[in-house]
Order: C-alpha cells, then sequence, then structure tokens
C-alpha cells in the first residue's frame, strides 16, 4: 500500500488496474453465462472505476502529506464510501420487477461486491481480493448446488376426468418427492356437460427440482385444462 508522502509509479498502477480488469471479468463472465443484465463488460467497468477512485484517494493523500503542513487534515475514505454507496444505483438498474416477481438481485449485489473488490485492489492489496473474488464465485456457481433449500410454491389446476386424474398427481408428486401442505378444490359443469375440476395445491420442492419442471409434467398430461401459478 501507498504510504504518506509517497507516489505511485506506473507499474504499480498498471498492476492494480489489471487485477481489477481479471476480477471483473471473473464474476462478469459468471453472470453473463446465465443471461442476466450485467455481464462482463459491465462488472470490469465498475471494478476498474472503482480502482481509479482508490488509487486517486491515495494519490490526494500523498498530495497533502508532502506539503508538510499539520494545519491540513485528511480524511480517508470519503471518495470511497460515496462509491460503495453510489453503486446502489447502478445495482438497482439491473433488478427487474414482473408479475410481482422481482429478478436481478444477484447481480446488483454481485456488482456491489465487485466495486468493493476494486476499492482494495485500487488501495493495494493482491491476496485479500483474490481471495475475496474466489469466495464470490463460489457463491454464485456452488452454494445453490450444494445447499438446498425447500421451496414453498402455490398451483392452480384444472382438469377433467377427477379420479384417473388425481391418481397422476398423487404418482407425480410422490416420484418428484414433492409434498402437499394445503388443498383447495372445486368443480365446476360446462356447456357440454363435462365436469372441469379446479384444484389449488400449496407445495414443498426439494431444492434439485425446478419449478418448471413440476408445470411441464402437468401441463403434457391430456386431462388436465390448464397450470397457472399464484402467489404463496
Amino acid at each position: 500500500m501507498i504510504q504518506f508522502g509517497e507516489t505511485l509509479d506506473i507499474g504499480q498502477v498498471a498492476l492494480r488496474l489489471s487485477l481489477a480488469v481479471l476480477i471483473g471479468a471473473i464474476i462478469g463472465i459468471e453472470r453473463e453465462k446465465k443471461s442476466r443484465p450485467a455481464g462482463m463488460r459491465t462488472h470490469v467497468l465498475v471494478c476498474i472505476g472503482a480502482a481509479l477512485i482508490s488509487l486517486l484517494e491515495q494519490y490526494y493523500v500523498a498530495d497533502v502529506a508532502q506539503l508538510g503542513n499539520p494545519q491540513i487534515n485528511v480524511s480517508m475514505g470519503r471518495i470511497t464510501s460515496a462509491v460503495v454507496s453510489g453503486i446502489g444505483f447502478l445495482g438497482a438498474g439491473t433488478i427487474i420487477v414482473s408479475d410481482r416477481k422481482i429478478v436481478g438481485l444477484t447481480t446488483a449485489a454481485s456488482l456491489w461486491c465487485t466495486a468493493c473488490l476494486g476499492l482494495i485492489v485500487g488501495a493495494g492489496h493482491i491476496f485479500m481480493p483474490l481471495f475475496a473474488c474466489a469466495i464470490i464465485m463460489i457463491v454464485l456457481r456452488l452454494m445453490q448446488q450444494v445447499i438446498h433449500v425447500n421451496t414453498y410454491k402455490r398451483l392452480e389446476v384444472q382438469f377433467i376426468h377427477r379420479t384417473e386424474t388425481m391418481d397422476f398427481f398423487k404418482e407425480m408428486f410422490s416420484e418428484m418427492d414433492i409434498k402437499v401442505l394445503d388443498q383447495n378444490f372445486h368443480a365446476e359443469t360446462q356447456s357440454d356437460g363435462q365436469n372441469l375440476y379446479t384444484n389449488i395445491y400449496t407445495i414443498t420442492m426439494p431444492g434439485k427440482t425446478a419449478y418448471q419442471e413440476v408445470i411441464a409434467r402437468l401441463s403434457e398430461y391430456p386431462n388436465v385444462r390448464s397450470v397457472r401459478t399464484l402467489n404463496v
């Protein structure tokens, strides 16, 4: 790290900015592979920008220290704290609210972490940001696969031929390890005289089971007329 009264040479600046590019690219590529709003270029730019701000602050401190005037106070961290709070506006742009569902929180968090890593790199640390980058990649890519969280979902299913279809539901839920926590149902007679049944299930699924897979299995059954998701 830079000491008071000492300036950075071009080699140190190049090393730190190159490391910022590397860290931003690593995190950004992971997000881009999942087609998230902020990809490699965005993360790289955020990391470089944060590193530049950190370098700039150190130059300010070094310039003031070289003056040797004890009456001039140096306040460390004001610029970097503005970066940490200001990056929230960029992160908010990656959060999308659609049909009462919020998407993009993880990408916003990764942008914020990338900015913090850029500040650390600009401050002259090497091991700490690389180690932190490795932890972030583990969280983004592996944590959800290692730690499975059972989720609660609600499904509305309309179907005909009650006895036959209910047997299919029970078999499918058992096969996919889905537990039914609550069930509401009603029936109505259609214009052709056939009964149309509507079941609303509150279910819990193992983390390894995709919600889309459940909906696809239900939709493919010929007796099912419609399937839709409901808010828990």
